[in-house]
């Protein structure tokens, strides 16, 4: 039997983690994850494709949700009201537009700082009502795709032997769950239909990975050619690009919590 070991939403997209023993699982995914997000004057999205100096950002959201800390190595934290009713602005994610409610002066200061380049924090608006794509749609935050995205430690423990190089950690692919307990890698392709903690999730597609994947998340700092020189070996979509990991749509919200069993109602064919 499959077991949920580790929980992580990413309250700003691009940021640090944050780790959970309990998370309320959203139709957008675990609460708060990529509900902030940092963009540039013009709107446009920051990532760390292009700023791995986020990697060192720690966001903190408050219990009730109304506040954020924003912490970093080298300077001192801010924390900010949430602002869920201001004007919306338009914002850019992959090119696509969505609004966003911008979070004041004071955490575009700090995040400014912090990134060398002038840069403001908005939040999803309420209204929010993206649509996601795959085999089964769903709705997300600021996530780049789907509302869950899940990763067996098997996966990981295979690409490690195959890479021939120290071996990478989990949060270089950062994920929302992960499993332990499937002893085949990238039975997570397979799954269909999971139920866990109440909720149940629907397979949408599998995990295109990026130059993400090379920054340090501890550091902010490139540190490629891994993982995606091994990937391109054995992992190459057959939609394009190399894949490691699955995304899934929220089908029934519930709480999920580190050791809750994972049962599988359907299977079908991997993608690759």
């Amino acid at each position: 039997m499959a077991t949920v070991t580790e929980l992580r939403y990413y309250p700003v997209k691009g940021c640090a983690g944050v780790a959970a023993a309990q998370a309320e699982l959203t139709r957008a995914g675990l609460a708060h994850d990529r509900a902030f997000m940092v963009v540039d004057e013009e709107g446009v999205f920051r990532s760390q494709r292009r700023d791995p100096v986020l990697a060192t950002v720690r966001p903190t959201v408050a219990e009730d949700g109304r506040s954020l800390t924003l912490a970093a190595p080298g300077t001192e934290p801010v924390s900010v009201p949430v602002d869920t009713g201001g004007p919306r602005r338009e914002v850019r994610l992959f090119g696509a537009p969505f609004f966003g409610i911008d979070q004041g002066e004071e955490a575009a200061d700090w995040l400014s700082g912090v990134l060398g380049a002038r840069s403001r924090l908005v939040r999803v608006p309420p209204e929010h009502d993206r649509v996601t794509d795959g085999l089964v749609p769903g709705t997300s935050g600021y996530a780049d795709s789907c509302a869950v995205h899940l990763v067996s430690h098997s996966s990981l423990e295979y690409f490690n032997e195959l890479s021939g190089t120290p071996p990478l950690p989990m949060d270089r692919f950062r994920p929302n769950v992960v499993v332990d307990g499937w002893s085949e890698p990238h039975t997570e392709d397979l799954a269909r239909r999971i139920e866990v903690g109440g909720a149940e999730l629907g397979y949408a597609k599998l995990a295109i990975r990026c130059a993400v994947t090379m920054v340090d998340q501890s550091h902010g700092t490139k540190a490629g050619p891994e993982p995606l020189r091994t990937l391109a070996r054995y992992r190459r979509a057959a939609a394009g690009g190399v894949a490691f990991g699955s995304k899934f749509a929220v089908l029934r919200p519930g709480t999920l919590r580190v050791g809750d069993e994972l049962a599988v109602g359907a299977w079908g064919p991997s993608e690759l």
